[in-house]
């Protein structure tokens, strides 16, 4: 259990981290507005902006109590215990989702904006599981896409704690990281309005 708790303590840490580098790098953060998708992460007022788009500022909130709950309903449907890692990083913040570069690539985090996003991942989640099991493949749990239009995602080994690379349908290509917190380490904050191409032709995630 201590082993747990550390890991998930040092995903926290790095996930904070990451945050705060972000906001420095990129003070506003804006994103279509949707009257049906409010999320605590939206502040003031709803705008337009030059092109007529109806636009809402946004910023990561920290939740007051870590939102474990959120994926307790995963964890009934499979009969398991999620990893710490997971549960720290997705319990978190409320958060659209941020642009990051590593050492081998764009990545795209994927973080939960409200609620109702938080039970669409538990949905996905559990059709996921079901092809893992279906191809004999230890449970994992995806948590950011790399290269725009590109079929590869990362994601965390529910047993190992392993940071993977996959494609849907198939088994982990490679081990990216030894776990999340060591990974989200090496994140730099891209653009959240465009995507980086810095590393897209090389395809350095493959």
């Amino acid at each position: 259990m201590l082993e747990e708790t550390s890991s998930g303590s040092s995903t926290g840490k790095e996930l904070d981290q990451f945050i705060e580098h972000t906001l420095k790098a990129y003070p506003r953060l804006e994103r279509w507005y949707d009257p049906k998708w409010r999320s605590p992460c939206e502040y003031g007022a709803p705008f337009r902006n030059a092109q007529g788009e109806q636009r809402i500022l946004w910023r990561p909130f920290k939740r007051s109590e870590p939102g474990y709950q959120d994926l307790a309903g995963l964890e009934r449907a499979l009969e398991l215990s999620l990893h710490p890692d997971i549960k720290t990083y997705y319990g978190a913040y409320w958060s659209g989702g941020l642009e990051a570069e590593a050492p081998e690539g764009h990545v795209s985090l994927i973080l939960l904006w409200n609620e109702e996003d938080a039970a669409r991942l538990v949905e996905n989640l559990i059709g996921h599981a079901l092809a893992k099991r279906q191809s004999r493949s230890p449970f994992t749990v995806f948590f950011a896409c790399t290269e725009p239009d590109a079929e590869e995602f990362l994601s965390i080994d529910n047993e190992t704690g392993q940071v993977l690379l996959e494609k849907p349908g198939r088994k982990p290509l490679r081990v990216v990281a030894e776990n999340l917190g060591q990974f989200l380490q090496t994140l730099v904050p891209a653009d959240p309005e465009v995507a980086s191409d810095a590393h897209r032709a090389e395809g350095l995630w493959v």
